[in-house]
């Protein structure tokens, strides 16, 4: 992060908080407009967990990306098929501009919204919505640059609820154990402690599954690994299973049970299009999967690693 110095000069100057619209980079010498801080990167990548205040602008905690270009506001509200939608950017939510040191946006559901913007770094920023008293942090990607891992492994929470229901198709090692019979998971969008499994054959629609166990679920960072997560299962009956989670791809994952030595493949089916802030839905369950899906805060605890 830059110092401290450059805020305090951004704010003395009233760059963001006058009519005066243009801001200056850290080296004094280059003066820029405030359309071209918010549009010299294709991606911000929303850094929700980093987010200050307790209310919410609520396409902004939809959005794991949003871009702004040519007056166009785009978000990214989906991890799978980030990269591709839109060329992306995502989907077109609404529109933007910058005026008198704001950044003014309009969202096709959501309606106005103005953000003060401040550089944090070469390429972080926040927005701050005095109404909502909610500050945001962003952080800009070229399309060609982005860090996917990053967006999978610090959200994985999302990406495993973007699916109705998970599928066994491999499992490979390790000695006999009673998750070898189940063949679907679910991570309801609910909340972020709830799962359901079931042993239905394969193939079996997802709508009729019988989701037979639940449990709460957690997930945890490994010290000394970017691209691991430990998941731990605890059934109702008291039985906890506990396995390391890895992201094959955005439609599969890998559980290696750390116990009976066992490694699980699982495929996403039913995949839920979150849009303008609405699922386009697939789901028939209404009981289990929710229309409203927004991110809330996400403070993991660490594991070292046992494998």
């Amino acid at each position: 992060m830059k110092s401290l110095k450059l805020l305090s000069a951004i704010l003395i100057i009233g760059v963001f908080f006058s009519s005066c619209s243009s801001v200056f980079q850290d080296d004094f010498r280059n003066e820029i407009s405030l359309e071209e801080v918010v549009s010299r990167y294709d991606l911000w990548y929303v850094d929700y967990h980093r987010t200050i205040g307790n209310r919410d602008i609520p396409y902004v905690s939809k959005a794991f990306t949003l871009s702004f270009l040519n007056g166009i506001l785009y978000a990214n509200n989906n991890i799978v098929d980030i990269g591709f939608t839109g060329n992306g950017l995502g989907i077109d939510v609404g529109v933007y501009n910058t005026f008198n040191g704001f950044l003014e946006t309009r969202h096709d559901l959501y309606g106005r919204n103005d953000f003060e913007v401040s550089i944090i770094s070469n390429n972080e920023i926040s927005l701050y919505n005095y109404r909502q008293n909610v500050t945001y942090f962003l952080v800009g990607y070229q399309v060609n640059t982005f860090d996917y891992d990053k967006l999978f492994y610090e959200n994985i929470e999302y990406f495993l609820q973007e699916y109705e229901a998970w599928e066994k198709v491999d499992t490979r090692g390790g000695i006999p154990n009673a998750f070898d019979a189940e063949n679907y998971l679910q991570f309801t969008p609910k909340n972020i402690t709830t799962f359901y499994s079931s042993q239905d054959p394969f193939g079996t629609q997802i709508a009729n599954i019988n989701w037979s166990y639940v449990g709460g679920y957690e997930i945890f960072d490994v010290a000394g690994y970017e691209d691991l997560k430990i998941l731990t299962l605890n059934y109702e009956g008291g039985d906890i299973k506990e396995f390391e989670l890895s992201v094959i791809n955005d439609g599969e994952i890998s559980l290696y049970n750390v116990n009976s030595k066992t490694t699980y493949n699982f495929v996403g089916r039913n995949f839920e299009l979150i849009r303008k802030g609405k699922n386009t839905k697939k789901s028939t369950n209404e009981n289990v999967w929710n229309n409203n899906r927004k991110r809330t805060k996400i403070i993991r605890k660490i594991k070292e690693r046992r494998h």
